[in-house]
């Protein structure tokens, strides 16, 4: 006979230790879309620890609509090898460009970095960062629906060698870093640049571009690295994405 309380028991037992596990890791990795995804599973996949904390339920960000709700992405031959790794079925459109749906890409994502080992954390939100000896060392995170309604209820503290600014267009991660400590991050003009309009070759190419450590502590990858350094929009083609996670965790990796 089932127990109702045996049943929430576990789950409270096992979300438990989950966080507590996820307290003290290598990698905190915020946002859960194609390029924080892919960037989890390299880390994950190399023996290191890391954890996602995504704001919304669903995790896959802007790639689960397609183009305009037409829920097929494209995907050029740069990033092909990626998509392979993922198992995902990429049908050959035209010489160099491929079609997928974007549920099966999504559901590929989600699936081998969560077995590769990514522990993912949805209606999760990033409220701040720790800041210690001037660099970036870890997250300040509060549940979604605390973040949404405003409730006056103090945050917990996750710690992290490196964290991973993977939020989209908005990079929320380096726009509360300079909101509320006033440094200067590695951009010419030492703040977020902003993001250019639509370009898709120029896109897709600043996103891997852009890439990189922007300030002690602080990567950023997918349109939050374009959004901060100044790169192009692209739309719904996101072979860029996947390379520009892939580049994030080998660039981590060096570091750790």
């Amino acid at each position: 006979m089932l127990n109702e309380i045996t049943i929430t028991r576990a789950i409270l037992d096992t979300y438990t230790q989950k966080l507590k596990d996820a307290l003290d890791i290598d990698v905190a990795i915020v946002g859960g879309g194609p390029s924080g995804l892919v960037a989890g599973y390299y880390l994950a996949k190399a023996g290191r620890k890391v954890a996602m904390f995504e704001r919304k339920l669903s995790i896959g960000g802007g790639m689960w609509g397609g183009g305009m709700m037409f829920n097929e992405i494209v995907v050029q031959d740069a990033a092909k090898s990626i998509v392979d790794e993922f198992g995902m079925n990429a049908v050959r459109y035209e010489e160099g460009y491929y079609t997928i749906d974007s549920v099966e890409a999504v559901s590929c994502l989600i699936y081998k970095s969560a077995r590769a080992g990514l522990k993912i954390f949805n209606l999760v939100s990033m409220e701040d960062v720790v800041f210690r000896n001037g660099r970036v060392g870890g997250l300040v995170i509060n549940w979604t629906p605390v973040d949404m309604n405003r409730l006056h209820v103090d945050p917990l503290t996750i710690h992290s060698k490196y964290v991973l600014d993977a939020t989209g267009h908005p990079a929320e991660t380096v726009a509360v870093l300079l909101k509320k400590m006033g440094v200067k991050i590695d951009t010419p003009t030492g703040s977020m640049i902003g993001e250019k309009s639509m370009d898709a070759e120029l896109g897709e190419m600043h996103t891997v571009e852009n890439t990189k450590e922007c300030f002690p502590g602080l990567f950023v990858s997918g349109m939050a690295a374009n959004a901060v350094y100044g790169g192009y929009r692209m739309g719904p083609i996101f072979g860029g994405m996947l390379l520009s996670g892939k580049k994030a965790a080998v660039s981590i990796l060096e570091k750790l």
